[in-house]
């Protein structure tokens, strides 16, 4: 886990906020960090920690710019700045997970981030997903959840993956709007910059698009990975 330390001006760049949003937090106490006199300094895991949450929680269209810039210091053409292609397999999705509770999810998703043959410590991976959930829930209005570590470690897996998993029933997983759910992607990345730019991918897929109707739609692993695909090429297309 990286415990580097950031300035004011290295943050808000990982964070891609302006360096005067994010000053404007401190003075607020809304973001934990590190006073040394005049100076102010951030926690690197404290900061994902916070990230995480924060984008989770942006209206749709800050969002899509910060999205958009991340695009652009990573590719030239948005359309190739593909991430279900690199990051989902057909075999990582399961369309029938038996889940019914919350802690059942957590621990059958675990099992099937086991199953990609990528993951090298569930036992820690588990640890730090439950305690992202005992921070706030990673549920969302529509009946998904975006699951991941509440810190960033980039030795928790060999490559960066994300499995998903679709429960026959819906379940109460702490959704905002009061909302069940059961749609579950559990994100896992050795790139602490790609788990971010990940999350806000998922985070726009579940906004004003028809992804998650047609994933309950179909009945196969396969039909649901040509799902995001289009939807992801949809995304891209509009950016």
């Amino acid at each position: 886990m990286p415990h580097r330390i950031l300035s004011l001006q290295q943050a808000a760049k990982h964070i891609r906020i302006p360096e005067r949003e994010l000053f404007h937090l401190v003075q607020r106490g809304e973001i934990p960090c590190v006073r040394r006199g005049d100076e102010v300094f951030f926690e690197h895991c404290q900061l994902d920690d916070w990230a995480q949450r924060h984008i989770m929680d942006l209206p749709s269209r800050t969002l899509e710019v910060r999205h958009r810039e991340g695009i652009a210091d990573r590719v030239k053409n948005a359309q190739d700045d593909v991430l279900v292609e690199r990051l989902f397999r057909p075999e990582w999705i399961e369309p029938h997970l038996a889940s019914r509770t919350k802690p059942a999810v957590l621990h059958d998703m675990v099992d099937l981030a086991v199953a990609t043959g990528l993951l090298y410590d569930d036992v820690a991976f588990l640890r730090e997903i439950e305690a992202r959930e005992g921070v706030s829930s990673t549920a969302v209005e529509g009946g998904a959840a975006f699951l991941h570590a509440r810190y960033h470690d980039p030795y928790l897996c060999e490559e960066s993956f994300v499995v998903l998993g679709r429960t026959d029933r819906q379940i109460f997983f702490g959704a905002p709007d009061g909302g069940e759910t059961d749609l579950f992607f559990l994100v896992c990345c050795n790139d602490d910059v790609l788990h971010l730019h990940t999350l806000a991918r998922l985070c726009l897929l579940a906004t004003g698009s028809p992804l998650f109707d047609e994933l309950r739609a179909v009945d196969t692993a396969d039909e649901m990975y040509d799902a995001l695909v289009r939807a992801e090429q949809t995304l891209l297309r509009g950016l």
